[in-house]
């Protein structure tokens, strides 16, 4: 039921994932079932969906913490406890984002060693993706929460991308070693005395050339690149279609470049990511952009799978648990 154009995306979404992967899930989709009934007969009987029934909505704008005191029965409470008594094996939710990392944690509980669970997000590079965290979930951070959020980092991109030794930076203003506020230089001899390929502090400019496959801030400056980032694929496409209108020549330069063009945008466009999921909690949980397409919802329940089945929290806990020794 969250979401922007809820529950109508979200029931296309599934539908499109189901397609994709046919007979490698199932899905419960949570929420009214006066609301749900109708979206889901537009597509038909699908044998890989079923409703539960969660009669209350958190609504975007809503305390997140107060809704749900209020609301125990909301979508967003209910499939994070489906998890938790093991009747789904992720969650996925394009709502209240507070409400989500708040239900995630509460319910599903942190996994031991985590002081504050992070969100982790894709950023396309010059080379491989590099995952940005934190991006929104912690805005005031420790020196040992930045530490955490490194070493979930890695264990992500170990176990998700297959890269056996990620490369981790800090994001600061500058590389030298004394930089940035008392917590970043605090940060950087925790992550120095490691055993983490810690490379030092990066700058922003760093993330898109692929130098690092994680990249570690607190939420603050995260949201902030992530915001930015999501930003680039509008303005490229309105600085090009203006400048084919200027002239004939821009037109015929346009249309011979947009192939080009548009493979490089689908890279930066978060429908093709999905969500970004929560690390450090004892489950599966995937954010979704508020204004998540079908297509962007077909990608965060392909990405849940993916998570369920390499065992993402307990590589974590492994990778903790090395880190603490």
């Amino acid at each position: 039921m969250g979401g922007d154009h809820a529950p109508a995306h979200v029931v296309d979404g599934a539908a499109l994932a189901l397609r994709h992967s046919p007979g490698a899930f199932r899905l419960l989709l949570v929420g009214r079932p006066d609301r749900l009934e109708p979206e889901l007969a537009r597509h038909g009987r699908q044998p890989g969906w079923e409703v539960v029934e969660a009669p209350q909505v958190i609504e975007m704008g809503e305390a997140p913490n107060e809704a749900l005191r209020s609301k125990k029965d909301s979508s967003i409470a209910v499939g994070v406890r489906l998890v938790r008594e093991g009747r789904a094996g992720a969650f996925v939710s394009a709502g209240n984002t507070g409400a989500v990392l708040s239900a995630s944690t509460l319910t599903l509980g942190r996994l031991p060693g985590v002081g504050r669970p992070t969100i982790g997000t894709l950023f396309p590079t010059a080379g491989a993706p590099c995952l940005l965290l934190d991006a929104g979930a912690s805005v005031d951070c420790r020196p040992r929460h930045l530490f955490e959020f490194a070493v979930m980092g890695a264990a992500y991109m170990a176990t998700v991308r297959g890269i056996a030794r990620p490369r981790v930076g800090l994001v600061n203003i500058g590389e030298e070693e004394g930089k940035g506020n008392e917590a970043a230089q605090e940060a950087y001899q925790l992550l120095r005395a490691s055993t983490l390929e810690f490379v030092g502090n990066i700058e922003g400019r760093d993330i898109l050339r692929g130098t690092v496959d994680v990249a570690v801030c607190d939420g603050f400056v995260g949201n902030i690149l992530l915001k930015f980032g999501e930003s680039v694929p509008q303005f490229l496409k309105a600085r090009f279609t203006d400048y084919a209108r200027r002239s004939i020549r821009g037109r015929v330069t346009a249309l011979l470049a947009r192939s080009g063009l548009r493979s490089v945008l689908r890279d930066l466009d978060y429908q093709h990511h999905g969500g970004v999921p929560l690390l450090g909690v004892n489950g599966v949980s995937i954010i979704g952009h508020g204004g998540s397409t079908p297509l962007a919802f077909m990608n965060m329940i392909l990405r849940a799978e993916e998570l369920v089945r390499k065992r993402l929290p307990s590589a974590i806990q492994e990778y903790l648990q090395k880190a603490h020794a």
